[in-house]
């Protein structure tokens, strides 16, 4: 996409990246077979997920309960082996590795489902949901279930969604409290056209980084802002650097529990009743343990000298509202919205 040059500027630097991701893949590639092939002669089946997180994000904690579900669920037949803090490579890369069947499961944020499946990005437009019961209706309710079921054309099935909160902006020099704070911030965004196009409609420059690499960029000025969630912010160390986080919460993306395909074609239909239920009840816990965290982050980062704000809503929505206009052309995206908004 054109927008990933706001932040490689350089050639070589480009050349490196390319060469750094290709073995990188190569060896998740050759690797993960051998690892795969190391279960059980019995009829255990031992799952593999990756994701980007570090062991004590909610989230992360929310997987490790479902495995403990999905063994107690199974009798032991079925478990689940979980590769955390990038070990088997960052959303994009792990997605893929799940539709050439390389890896059975992968935790993504809805944000970067939108690059494989179009519908996701409605979840990702500013200010989509009015508060948490809201958006709980929506994603375990009819909605939610037919986007999960969207994924299975690009080969990665949902299984539901997962708590992400609301993510919010923070800041290294100043406090980001009204649109006019953003005017000339290099903003680190995900590799998602819909947080590019929020950031550029708020008046910031967006620019596309990897979560991994975020730390370093913060660092080093490669960009001034970022925006996440709480538990996200405090989890990632961000706030060493940033000391200001401006509670706008401008938007509520879910994260994605997604299996490949490849897995799911070759489960028989009590694993994949095992599977499901597992995800599912692993939900609700996780939905405590998030709400938790958040409380809990927020007082740490506050202790290591952080300042908190609660800033006016009105103006961000006023300036994001014409990213709603832009869907008027695409009907059944449009209707999606609608139906996403009467369903409080």
């Amino acid at each position: 996409m054109k927008y990933n040059r706001l932040y490689f500027t350089d050639r070589n630097q480009i050349f490196k990246m390319v060469i750094k991701r290709t073995l990188l893949r190569l060896l998740i590639i050759m690797a993960l077979p051998v690892v795969m092939s190391c279960q059980s002669s019995s009829n255990q089946r031992a799952l593999k997920l990756a994701h980007g997180l570090n062991e004590s994000h909610p989230v992360h904690v929310g997987l490790m309960e479902m495995g403990r579900l999905l063994s107690e669920i199974s009798g032991g037949q079925m478990t689940m082996d979980i590769y955390a803090n990038g070990q088997l490579g960052q959303e994009r890369d792990l997605m893929e590795l799940l539709q050439i069947g390389s890896l059975d499961m992968t935790k993504v944020s809805a944000g970067s489902m939108e690059n494989f499946v179009p519908e996701f990005k409605v979840l990702t437009l500013p200010y989509l949901f009015s508060d948490s019961t809201h958006t709980w209706n929506v994603l375990q309710g009819e909605i939610g279930k037919n986007l999960l079921s969207k994924g299975e054309q690009y080969r990665l099935r949902g299984l539901c969604f997962y708590d992400a909160g609301s993510r919010s902006f923070y800041s290294k020099e100043a406090p980001i409290n009204s649109p006019k704070n953003l005017e000339g911030l290099k903003v680190r965004v995900m590799n998602s056209q819909s947080a590019f196009n929020m950031v550029n409609a708020l008046g910031g420059s967006p620019t596309p980084v990897s979560f991994g690499e975020l730390y370093t960029a913060l660092q080093q000025g490669v960009v001034d802002a970022a925006e996440n969630n709480a538990p996200s912010f405090y989890t990632s160390r961000h706030y060493e650097i940033c000391k200001h986080y401006s509670i706008d919460q401008h938007t509520t993306v879910p994260d994605v529990l997604i299996v490949s395909t490849y897995l799911w074609d070759k489960l028989n239909e009590q694993e994949r009743k095992w599977l499901q239920q597992a995800a599912d009840q692993s939900v609700e816990y996780q939905k405590q343990v998030w709400a938790s965290s958040v409380q809990e982050s927020l007082a740490a980062v506050q202790k290591a000298g952080v300042k908190i704000y609660h800033p006016e809503k009105g103006p961000f929505q006023k300036k994001v509202a014409k990213l709603y206009d832009e869907f008027k052309s695409q009907p059944e995206m449009y209707q999606l919205i609608q139906d996403i908004q009467a369903a409080k």
